[in-house]
């Protein structure tokens, strides 16, 4: 992640704004309706062409966005967004008819913080707005960690493998981070969705998974054959030390 976000997530106070991209204008009024009436300013977008260019200007604090929006598609603007060290850390939601198990995959994947299937609550879609932000909300511990030629900064939320630095996910990193502190324990998914992604309501035990695979890329030497982040069979996962 890049330096020089706030360590401790997001300001409890005042409200983050949203880009929300969706080309259907009554579907894009309805949702900036309920997140205004829940406090959040709201920017909609027809199409993502603007979007990453509106995003460096003025940094959101969520992007909530539609996969099937003409031109480039959402899933598409969520990879560019994971590539930038300037908004790799904002969160995204994915809005969307596309509803299938393997969509919703492909979404984590991509690193999406959560996944809404159309036709939606807006109640729901407001309060799981309010669910991702609150994972970043809880400030880290500040003191970094080592282990073997992984260092864990939570101060200036960054992540360096073999001397060099990593981008990650705030998702990515608060887990990362967790394993790191915890060494030689086994956590069931449960157990880490209730530790890092705190309200768990909408996200499933699949969701770890992704997750996890995700960490293994950026860290691991060779991410089939993992020296860190085990796989215990049966229980869950346990982050070791190389010796």
């Amino acid at each position: 992640m890049a330096a020089g976000f706030p360590p401790c997530g997001y300001n409890t106070h005042v409200k983050p704004s949203i880009f929300v991209v969706e080309d259907d204008p009554d579907i894009s009024r309805l949702v900036r309706h309920h997140l205004e009436v829940a406090g959040f300013a709201v920017k909609l977008f027809a199409t993502a062409h603007t979007v990453i260019a509106e995003a460096e200007k003025q940094r959101p604090g969520l992007f909530v966005l539609d996969i099937m929006v003409p031109g480039k598609d959402g899933l598409e603007l969520c990879r560019q967004i994971r590539q930038m060290p300037l908004l790799v850390s904002i969160p995204v939601i994915f809005l969307t008819a596309k509803s299938g198990e393997a969509d919703r995959i492909l979404g984590l994947e991509l690193g999406a913080d959560d996944y809404i299937a159309k036709p939606f609550s807006p109640r729901e879609l407001v309060a799981r707005v309010k669910a991702v932000l609150r994972r970043f909300e809880r400030p880290l511990s500040q003191s970094p960690i080592r282990v073997g030629d992984i260092e864990v900064d939570p101060g200036a939320m960054t992540l360096t493998v073999r001397g060099q630095r990593v981008t990650t996910t705030a998702t990515e990193f608060r887990l990362l981070d967790h394993f790191a502190r915890h060494l030689g324990r086994v956590f069931t998914r449960d157990q880490l969705l209730d530790s890092v992604w705190r309200d768990t309501a909408y996200v499933t035990p699949r969701s770890v998974d992704v997750y996890v695979r995700r960490i293994r890329e950026k860290i691991e030497p060779d991410p089939e054959n993992p020296r860190y982040l085990k796989t215990v069979r049966g229980a869950g996962y346990r982050f070791e030390a190389v010796k």
